[in-house]
């Protein structure tokens, strides 16, 4: 058989839907091409026998996407080919071979499994997906009778087998759902396979075809749905030439309409926010249909039932929801109920509730006492999921309409995952489920729904950037809490949380957290040790609700440290302020400390002192000695050497060869010339953990480079080079200077697009300019490092000749490859 290419059928395809923009013509423009090139390959070299193309005891049969003709441009091509036995299919091992080489010779993506009836029609706990797959088969070739055998089967074991594959399919649909930390809400969201995408529209497919609907048919908002996300990703695949889903920045800028990127988002996550909804409910359905213990569990729950609220089927009810219409605080009182018995509303109370909104959002637009019931609320067991259900409800944006303006909102930072609105709620429930040091923490503060509410509000300025984030919500939360007339003393701890809400997190990103002066600047902003518990609790949540993976076990401790810090200072006698002037102990120690800034003193413990004093005594044999080890929260590299140039450049830059993140960093040399160099870093692909000899390889190879026998620049060429950001995300190299914020060294302070080996220039452009690194503050947002140096030279800070000097060649280094 001739192998005619298939690669420009996808072209054709795409150029039809590029000129009418109507994908389900285009999805079933590539079905037929596919086939007819599938059917031909069948007939030629799969089906034929001895002369006779007809495969007696073969089909080839088109499942899943396929199956149900909705082929997007450069989808797998799924095919179940349907044997009459084992044996023939043994037989046939060539035969397919040869069909499906051809199939990828022509440019089909193929995904196939070989099958009896029999096995078609067993429950397969393992593999869900061949199951359902085959409630979108249909027959393309091959043996009808064969065909017809499978056909009379499958409904009936569909139906005596409904609740079992429901099961496994509402499992895999709840495992994919986490992948994506179970929110629609992304700024790059993935269209096919994140919560109210393609897949969930397919689900309730699928569950109405399991229940006996043969076309598993959706309401017309739900199609509408699914057609601007399949028009979506017929795009992308235009755009990628490939099986590309993600919806980027990029992707956005190029499909939006008059460049009005924000107003596609808002229409993407509409029709997300439908799909996923009513896939949640037909989960939650399913799930109380189908559980015995459940029901049992509802019976006990139901007696949390009361005059105006009913419990059925774990959700909330309202009794008599037109009492909504004469008391609207009604609808708070749900919420209450909702927060204090953790039981999600119903999807009758939320059509009821949206059926009011109008009424609702003009009651609640007048100054009235509404705080003590949204105090209550806030300060109840499960307030997230009280203030999350009056989002979804609409209930939240009506009583405070100042957030209307960040549903939805897009703030392309290249470090934040979700929308504002749902970052918002993210840091909500972050901070609700805090464990260890910082839950008992949560429990010393004295006014939780006060907390709370300024979480709620501390980033709905950024839907004004004009009025700058924290003022705009400053201004936003200012008329919300004159409205419900919350008191003054709240007020005021509203304004110092959102005000102040960036300050933790920037002296610990850029400003040494251990210099006195430091700790002294904050402990004077925050004032009061009840202010300071509020403010860490509100700084862990907004950063852990950045994105899953930002808040580490290292930045939490750091944190954590932080705190602690500036409490001593608020609670310090003065009499423990004093420093002795040379520090007490065996002559051996003093002889060690001398030299070393007093701040060493203060960071270190006894135990690490001992430690830095062995090391330093291993040192004397060959000049340098090396200690690697894993701690509770990081990696740590600590160093003993004779001081020299580039030292501290040529660390970093073996750390970074070898694929690790340098989280901080400090220098200490004491009046000897021997230099003390700590290093805490991320090992993000857990190669060290998992791979013990490469901890001796990384302490080998540090030894090396001491001891001047390895090039440092020839082992960042090893590193593989990172995926850059989009074209719209490239960072300027910014460098600036500051003598004022610490009292014994310039502070350096960097913004720069993050490459491997960017701490190694930049430390070698200041050390070869004469420069003297002190402390190093790293800090890493997606593609943007944060870093900061405190540099001296001559034991002094650095004049403007030096800086000038020390600048120019930063700013050479740091700008974008």
């Amino acid at each position: 058989m001739e192998n005619r290419p298939f690669n420009d059928i996808p072209a054709q395809v795409n150029q039809t839907f590029l000129e009418t923009g109507d994908a389900l013509v285009a999805l079933a423009a590539r079905t037929a091409q596919v086939d007819r090139v599938v059917t031909e390959a069948a007939y030629s070299l799969l089906l034929a026998d001895s002369g006779a193309p007809f495969g007696p005891g073969i089909a080839v049969l088109a499942v899943g996407g396929y199956g149900r003709r909705q082929l997007f441009p450069y989808s797998d091509i799924d095919l179940l080919l349907l044997y009459e036995s084992e044996r023939l299919a043994q037989e046939g091992k060539s035969r397919i071979a040869a069909f499906l080489q051809h199939l990828w010779d022509s440019g089909l993506r193929v995904s196939h499994s070989v099958r009896t009836v029999t096995e078609c029609t067993e429950v397969h706990e393992q593999n869900t997906e061949l199951n359902i797959s085959l409630l979108d088969q249909r027959y393309l070739a091959g043996d009808r009778g064969l065909y017809a055998a499978l056909a009379e089967k499958l409904p009936r074991f569909l139906s005596a087998n409904r609740d079992p594959l429901m099961r496994n399919l509402a499992r895999l649909t709840r495992e994919r759902h986490a992948k994506f930390a179970d929110t629609f809400y992304h700024l790059e969201p993935n269209i096919k396979e994140t919560p109210g995408s393609l897949r969930d529209f397919q689900l309730l497919c699928w569950f109405e075809q399991l229940r006996g609907a043969p076309d598993g048919s959706q309401s017309p908002e739900l199609q509408d749905g699914f057609n601007f996300l399949a028009r979506l990703r017929c795009h992308l695949h235009c755009q990628a030439g490939r099986d590309h889903n993600v919806l980027t920045f990029d992707a956005q800028d190029a499909l939006a309409a008059s460049g009005d990127a924000a107003g596609l988002m808002r229409t993407y996550y509409r029709h997300a926010r439908a799909i996923h909804h009513s896939a949640l409910r037909s989960l939650d359905s399913f799930d109380a249909q189908s559980s015995r213990l459940l029901s049992q569990f509802r019976d006990w729950r139901s007696r949390l039932s009361n005059s105006e609220f009913s419990v059925h089927r774990e959700r909330a009810h309202l009794r008599a929801p037109q009492l909504m219409d004469s008391d609207p605080e009604m609808v708070l009182r749900l919420f209450e109920f909702v927060g204090r018995h953790g039981i999600r509303l119903s999807f009758e109370a939320e059509q009821q509730i949206a059926a009011r909104l109008g009424r609702l959002r003009e009651y609640f637009s007048t100054p009235r006492p509404v705080w003590p019931a949204l105090s209550t609320i806030l300060a109840l067991p499960h307030a997230p999921l009280a203030v999350r259900a009056m989002h979804d409800a609409g209930v939240l944006t009506a009583v405070f309409p100042e957030l209307d303006a960040i549903e939805f909102l897009v703030i392309r930072d290249f470090f934040h995952r979700y929308t504002v609105d749902e970052h918002t709620l993210v840091a909500i429930r972050n901070l609700c489920a805090v464990e260890g040091a910082y839950a008992d923490l949560l429990a010393e503060v004295t006014w939780p729904a006060v907390l709370l509410f300024a979480v709620l509000f501390h980033d709905s300025g950024k839907a004004y950037p004009e009025k700058g984030h924290v003022d705009g919500s400053l201004s936003l939360a200012e008329s919300a809490m004159r409205r419900i007339q919350m008191p003054a003393a709240d007020r005021e701890t509203v304004f110092f949380l959102i005000r102040c809400h960036l300050d933790l997190s920037a002296a610990m990103q850029s400003r040494d957290v251990f210099d006195p002066q430091t700790i002294r600047s904050m402990a004077a902003q925050v004032e009061t040790v009840e202010r300071l518990k509020a403010l860490t609790l509100l700084t862990y949540a907004d950063i852990s609700a950045v994105n899953p993976s930002v808040m580490t076990p290292w930045r939490a401790e750091h944190l954590w440290q932080f705190y602690l810090m500036v409490y001593n200072e608020l609670t310090r006698e003065l009499e423990t302020d004093r420093i002795e002037a040379l520090p007490a102990g065996p002559p051996e120690r003093v002889e060690f400390l001398k030299g070393f800034p007093m701040r060493y003193l203060r960071t270190r413990t006894n135990e690490e002192i001992d430690g830095h004093m062995a090391l330093e005594q291993r040192s004397r044999a060959k000049g340098f000695a090396v200690d690697v080890r894993q701690t509770e929260s990081a990696w740590q590299v600590t160093l003993v050497a004779g001081d020299r140039p580039g030292l501290f450049a040529s660390v970093a830059g073996t750390l970074s060869s070898f694929g690790l993140n340098i989280l901080r960093a400090e220098a200490f040399a004491n009046r000897r010339g021997m230099v003390l160099d700590t290093f805490a870093f991320a090992d993000p692909l857990r190669n060290l953990e998992l791979n013990p000899s490469e901890v001796d390889r990384l302490r080998s190879t540090l030894e090396r480079v001491l001891a001047g026998k390895a090039d440092v620049k020839a082992l960042l060429r090893n590193r593989p080079k990172p995926v850059l950001p989009s074209r719209k995300a490239r960072i300027a190299g910014r460098v600036s200077f500051n003598s004022e914020a610490s009292a014994s060294a310039t502070l350096i302070e960097i913004v720069a697009e993050d490459r491997p080996g960017l701490l190694y220039d930049m430390a070698s452009a200041i050390s070869s300019n004469g420069g003297n690194i002190e402390v190093v503050l790293i800090d890493t947002q997606a593609h943007k490092a944060i870093d900061v140096f405190y540099v001296t030279t001559g034991g002094r800070k650095l004049d403007p000749q030096k800086q000038q000097a020390i600048g120019d060649a930063l700013r050479k280094v740091c700008q974008p490859v």
